[in-house]
């Protein structure tokens, strides 16, 4: 089992910043990737950004803007957002894709608001 918590997102003006940061914890051997997606109100859930130990991957709405993080020690990922946009409106979601014993695992957070005023 891998539980994630989600800092709380908030409202922001067009132009601002947020941060919001997710921490595994449970009993898995270790964490293959970690990332962040995005549902729109009537949409399916999109991805935002991912880590890995080697990479990272961005969607092309959100490069050069948002940058994502991972403490290993931790189990923590951040993303923070800068250049935020009303289009950025929507509720984030960590992801975490670990293995326990000689299973994969992906596990999602509960959510989170973010909301962009113009």
């Amino acid at each position: 089992q891998v539980q994630l918590v989600e800092s709380v997102g908030g409202l922001v003006q067009a132009g601002g910043s947020l941060r919001l940061s997710c921490a595994a914890s449970g009993s898995f051997s270790s964490v293959n990737a970690m990332g962040w997606y995005r549902r729109f109100p009537g949409k399916q859930r999109e991805l935002v950004a991912t880590i890995t130990s080697i990479n990272t991957n961005y969607a092309d709405s959100v490069t050069g803007r948002f940058t994502i993080s991972r403490d290993n020690a931790k189990n923590t990922v951040t993303l923070q957002m800068n250049s935020l946009k009303p289009e950025d409106t929507a509720v984030y979601y960590c992801n975490v894709v670990s293995r326990v014993g000689g299973l994969t695992y992906v596990s999602w957070g509960q959510g989170t608001q973010v909301t962009v005023s113009s």
